[in-house]
């Protein structure tokens, strides 16, 4: 397969686009749609394995919901939208690619995650028998209780991540975890794993310190407390805290898409960004390459697509392409939450009511898993909560290189409704989330930290709010805010992703795979739905060759 020459990488991760004409006659062993992580891992395994790949984003940078900039101060580094990273610490497809040899270097903050309740914090801390001590200050007996925990997932943890993240159904990886899970129970593990997120807070321990960092986690994804599926993404989240760290690249989350950026390019793979692919080619079933908004085509025998479900199914790919159970299911897919996101650059360290024994990257702010599970079902109703669960970042805490000394990158965000009703009540907000709507939330998630941190507004040097529309004008994967590619709730998991009957990266069209987060197994930095679709595409190329004719 022939070797195709690289296009010049700027600092800032945007490309060169080269000759348009010389792209448009090339044909390509595959196109990448989309250079967000899982776009970068599926170019990535695929020049691994000697193909000719052409990278096209539509954004003037790659990275999708993976980069950093300077726009809240010129002196501060945010991360735009995802900041820590604890899949892509345990993701066998990341660590795989040695980003460390094209410039990433991971940071840590002295503790994982906090949660202040009442007067006193519970720490979660890479050492286990810290994270311990401070719970055993919440309830006696609730260190013992956590290091148990540790135990059972030491056991059984990487074989059930890697079963997670695999294609489904996870053979090999399910095959080993059922191996293992004598070793702690049997079936009484597997109850756990199906145990809702508050049911299994409120069983294993008695005190609140615990019970919120293991609520807290859960939070993360869109799945309410009190459903399977969040006791299992609260017990993961958890132990990849406690094992790996919620580590972030040095210099801002940038720093990871450049790194396979570099990997990818330096292998021989070309980018061209600010290319927006508008269709998906199709003939006699099969792809045949993609067209760009300004008439490009780029042929091709594989195109891999890290864009939203919803912008594939029916306006890259046409309509007539597609069988009648995928636009059905089309018409049912529901996505994650909406997300407002606030940056801020602080003159100083956020002043704390009581300051914590360990400084944490991750704060989560609720005072109870009960204000917690109140906030989220409002989400879920359709209302704006008043007092939202908010999941926030100490930056500069993280890593020093994001502010001046002594200063603070700071950034909180909280989930809101997709669709908000207009008479959504006392707890509610009219749900047109324009500048105005932005600024009056952002007033209240601000006023949340206050409350914790008297003085916090004193600090603020700049402010930036980033609601549901300004999500998605960058990043259109970012569908009405959403973060997660959909959502996480188990009736749109495993075979019923994105649509029921399909759970891998195939499409009905031949040659053309989903490598976004709409596909299995979701949303995180874990690379997975891109390696998933490289895969495939691979394994489908090595059968095609095998047949008579190369069909």
């Amino acid at each position: 397969m022939a070797e195709r020459e690289a296009g010049d990488v700027t600092e800032d991760g945007r490309t060169t686009t080269g000759s348009d004409d010389a792209g448009s006659a090339e044909r390509w062993d595959a196109v990448v749609v989309g250079a967000g992580p899982n776009g970068l891992v599926a170019a990535n395994r695929l020049v691994d394995a000697g193909w000719s790949v052409l990278l096209l984003e539509a954004q003037p940078g790659v990275g999708g919901a993976v980069r950093s900039d300077r726009d809240v101060h010129p002196e501060f580094v945010h991360d735009t939208f995802s900041a820590f990273y604890p899949l892509a610490g345990v993701s066998p497809t990341i660590t795989s690619f040695g980003l460390e040899d094209h410039g990433l270097t991971w940071r840590h903050a002295p503790a994982v995650l906090g949660h202040f309740v009442g007067d006193r914090w519970a720490l979660l801390h890479r050492d286990r028998e810290v994270t311990a001590r401070s719970l055993d200050a919440f309830a006696t007996g609730d260190g013992q209780a956590w290091l148990e925990l540790c135990e059972e997932w030491d056991a059984v943890g990487d074989r059930l991540v890697d079963g997670l993240l695999s294609p489904f159904p996870p053979v090999r990886a399910g095959l080993g975890l059922a191996a293992r899970l004598p070793r702690v129970g049997g079936l009484e593990m597997v109850r756990t794993l199906l145990t809702p997120a508050l049911d299994l807070a409120h069983q294993r321990f008695s005190g609140s310190g615990a019970q919120v960092l293991l609520a807290g986690n859960a939070g993360h994804a869109d799945i309410p407390l009190d459903a399977p599926g969040s006791g299992l993404m609260a017990l993961m989240m958890s132990m990849m805290g406690q094992t790996v760290g919620f580590p972030v690249p040095e210099g801002g989350a940038g720093r990871l898409a450049k790194a396979l950026l570099h990997r990818f390019t330096s292998k021989g793979g070309r980018v061209r960004t600010s290319t927006e692919v508008t269709r998906v080619l199709v003939e006699g079933g099969r792809v045949t390459g993609v067209e760009t908004r300004d008439g490009d085509r780029h042929a091709a025998g594989a195109v891999l697509a890290d864009v939203a479900v919803q912008h594939l199914y029916g306006r890259m790919v046409a309509p007539e392409h597609l069988p009648e159970r995928v636009r059905r299911g089309m018409r049912r897919f529901q996505m994650d939450p909406g997300t407002v996101k606030v940056d801020w650059a602080l003159s100083g360290p956020i002043p704390w009511r009581t300051a914590p024994e360990h400084a944490p990257g991750t704060v989560h702010v609720a005072d109870s898993v009960e204000e917690m599970t109140r906030a989220l079902t409002q989400v879920h109703s359709g209302a704006v909560p008043a007092r939202p669960f908010m999941l926030t970042g100490q930056m500069t805490t993280s890593d020093p290189t994001r502010s001046p000394r002594g200063t603070e990158s700071f950034w909180a965000y909280t989930h809101v409704p997709q669709v908000v009703s207009t008479d959504a009540g006392e707890d509610g907000l009219v749900g047109r989330w324009d500048h105005d709507e932005n600024e009056r939330f952002a007033d209240r998630m601000q006023a949340e930290m206050e409350r914790l941190a008297p003085g916090f507004g004193d600090l603020v040097a700049a402010r930036r709010v980033l609601g549901p529309h300004e999500m998605e004008s960058l990043d259109a994967n970012l569908v009405g805010g959403g973060v997660g590619g959909g959502t996480a709730q188990l009736h749109q998991q495993l075979v019923f992703r994105p649509v029921p009957g399909l759970g891998r990266a195939e499409t009905p069209v031949k040659g053309l795979y989903l490598a976004s987060a709409s596909a299995h197994p979701g949303g995180g930095v874990h690379g997975a739905c891109g390696n998933n679709a490289a895969r495939a595409a691979l394994a489908h190329a090595r059968v095609r060759r095998a047949l008579p004719f190369g069909r």
